[in-house]
């Protein structure tokens, strides 16, 4: 018991103290944990610990993570995807084995070992990727959703390889297997595959603790066509299951009113579903998947995802410190050029591969590189592959072991990758686009600068009351879709002087501006205000404390961006609580004028130079403004309500 505390705590403590500070440093969660891993790998070793054996258990992450983004997909969105599913993943997995065992086969190597090096390698890591494009909010991008139809077929894939890699023994490779084999026979080995598609040898060299428990199979002994029966059936009920009888489960659940026991009701679906796919020879994460999209539409679905996903964050954040902690820097420092060299090799290789089948599939832009950037690692099935190779004599396990380690630091260089396309890639497409800035050959007394949610709207209010406006947008492709309505809008940035000189700012009355980014919308809003004191500015302000920085730079006609749809909603829920509509929304705007005042009150001692929790005086006015303001709405709600009450019994009697 001592001894599990001790390992938990260490996990904790690394993850606790390295991710908080990864992200900080904008180098991520996924990038915090390997560097955890590795940092206490030292420690690992001291303990005697099995960090391989851990790390089976954390994969069951990645089982839950595929769970749950089966629930995102209906399955009329996965049917959507069958040509980038069969198309694009499949041409990966197809493209890259080909390029890796090229390269082998250049180093010597038999073509057995370097076919079976080509589908290791072929795969990409479901758990970082994944991971990072949720982080980073690029799972709905081009780039994304391609990036997710290649790992689902690679999951697929990695099936059909299990099955796949065992004939290629066949092939004679005892001779480069000297560990293998023993007084010049080949020792006598059963190749077995647990739940994890991980080996468990018996015959010769059977476990000596005489446990089986791994190699319970559903499909053992069969033959080829009842193994089929049997995988189609256990696929079925899982259709069946979630289909039918997931409704019916978790109402009986609910009339307990326990949380804990949804939880347990949902990890209980998530381990049994992947429990049936290893008894049949899938693979787990394949089986949940598909559970995932069953339960798509179900009523159910939010309660799943709340009590499914801190789980696993928890196994995905262990899995990525055990890869970091799994790393072999004895043989990484006898290795070290080759080990780097052939690394990055692959990393290069994987991304040409990927850049041409984006060209193909026509995925343009920053999605192009975010695709081929993001898939360009090994991946975490390629450690069980990998044993499986050597178990089944095809891979001598020296070089299995030089693999590993090419496997782990394509990984654990995945996050450099992502940050090499935030801070490259996405500036140089951000901001240099092909696409010529417009002349604008208007001048009128209205110019909108973003035609987004919020700029688009306002020039939707005023041109439909007959006010002509000139909009400038920097986005090429809102540009060109707003033309296909019919109206017009220039592209380019309104930031530059020079713009918006063409665009009449010096005749200008009003300027709205609604672009995106605190940062740009301050500086305009100072550039404007400063050198065309004439023009009234209407600026969009993202939070309340963007609204401080806007009144500093002089703008006094600023609109909060959600603060307008947040009264109506207060005033949804007033008439939802039975007060009338124009009860409602007296006290909706009791609310806002005292806001108002407020804010006001608090923005003249407001410093953007000084962070507001180093401002005495903006504290301390903000703390004295709190009782008596919430003081005087109490007391203005209360006498509305009084007045109305009284109104409603006159009405009454009368």
């Amino acid at each position: 018991m001592t001894g599990f505390l001790m390992l938990a705590f260490v996990f904790l403590v690394a993850g606790v103290i390295s991710v908080p500070i990864a992200s900080r440093l904008g180098l991520g969660s996924v990038l915090g944990y390997l560097i955890a891993g590795i940092l206490i790998s030292p420690v690992l070793a001291l303990l005697n610990v099995d960090v391989i054996a851990i790390q089976h258990f954390a994969e069951f992450g990645v089982v839950m993570m595929l769970f749950l983004v089966g629930l995102e997909l209906e399955p009329k969105m996965l049917w959507a995807m069958r040509a980038r599913l069969i198309g694009l993943g499949g041409g990966q997995v197809l493209l890259t084995t080909l390029a890796v065992m090229a390269v082998a086969l250049a180093f010597g190597l038999v073509w057995t070992v370097a076919l079976a090096i080509g589908l290791v390698m072929a795969l990409s890591s479901t758990a970082i990727v994944l991971q990072t494009l949720n982080e980073k909010g690029l799972m709905k991008s081009d780039g994304g959703q391609s990036s997710f139809s290649v790992l689902l077929t690679q999951d697929i894939a990695v099936i059909p390889m299990l099955a796949f890699i065992p004939l290629l023994a066949l092939s004679g490779l005892g001779d480069v297997a000297g560990d293998m084999v023993t007084h010049g026979e080949t020792a006598h080995v059963e190749v077995l595959v647990d739940s994890h598609g991980d080996p468990v040898t018996t015959g010769d060299h059977a476990s000596p603790d005489g446990d089986h428990s791994e190699s319970m199979s559903l499909v053992d002994g069969l033959n080829p066509w009842q193994t089929a029966l049997v995988t189609i059936g256990a696929v079925a009920a899982v259709v069946f299951c979630g289909s039918f009888l997931t409704s019916p489960i978790f109402r009986f659940v609910a009339g307990a009113n326990l949380r804990e026991l949804f939880t347990a009701t949902a990890l209980m679906m998530v381990i049994g579903i992947a429990l049936l796919m290893s008894l049949v020879g899938l693979s787990p994460a394949l089986g949940t998947f598909i559970a995932g999209v069953v339960l798509a539409n179900s009523e159910y679905r939010h309660e799943l995802e709340s009590d499914i996903d801190p789980f696993k964050g928890l196994l995905l954040g262990l899995f990525f410190m055990t890869v970091g902690a799994g790393i072999n820097f004895g043989l990484l420092g006898a290795n070290l050029m080759l080990i780097i060299g052939l690394t990055l090799g692959l990393i290069a290789l994987k991304i040409a591969v990927l850049l041409i089948l984006a060209v193909i599939f026509k995925i343009r832009g920053s999605d192009r590189w975010l695709f081929a950037l993001g898939l360009a690692q090994a991946g975490e099935f390629g450690f069980v592959l990998l044993s499986f190779n050597v178990a089944s004599n095809v891979i001598p396990s020296a070089i299995a072991d030089q693999l590993l380690l090419v496997v782990a630091l394509s990984m654990l260089l995945t996050p450099l990758l992502f940050i090499l396309y935030d801070r490259v890639i996405v500036p140089r497409f951000n901001t240099d686009q092909d696409r010529e800035t417009d002349t604008i050959d208007e001048a009128n007394h209205i110019i909108v600068a973003g035609h987004g949610r919020v700029g688009g709207l306002v020039r939707r209010m005023l041109e439909g009351a007959g006010y002509a406006t000139t909009v400038i947008d920097y986005s090429s492709k809102q540009i060109d879709m707003i033309a296909k309505f019919g109206f017009r809008a220039y592209y380019g940035d309104a930031t530059r002087p020079d713009l918006l000189h063409s665009a009449g700012i010096d005749e200008a009355k009003i300027f709205v501006v609604a672009i995106d980014g605190k940062e740009q919308i301050t500086e305009l809003v100072k550039y404007v205000l400063h050198t065309h004191p004439h023009v009234h500015v209407i600026a969009r302000a993202v939070d309340r404390n963007h609204v401080y920085d806007l009144f500093a730079a002089g703008c006094r006609d600023i609109i909060r961006e959600t603060y307008d749809s947040s009264l109506r909603m207060g005033k949804s829920a007033f008439e939802a609580l039975g007060h009338s509509p124009e009860t409602s929304a007296q006290v909706t705007e009791a609310f806002n004028a005292l806001d108002r005042r407020s804010m006001i009150e608090a923005a003249e001692h407001y410093d953007p130079d000084i962070p507001a929790f180093e401002n005495e005086a903006y504290m301390a006015k903000v703390r004295d403004m709190s009782t008596g303001w919430h003081a005087d709405l109490n007391g203005q709600i209360k006498a509305i309500l009084a007045q109305s009450d009284a109104k409603s019994g006159v009405t009454n009697e009368s």
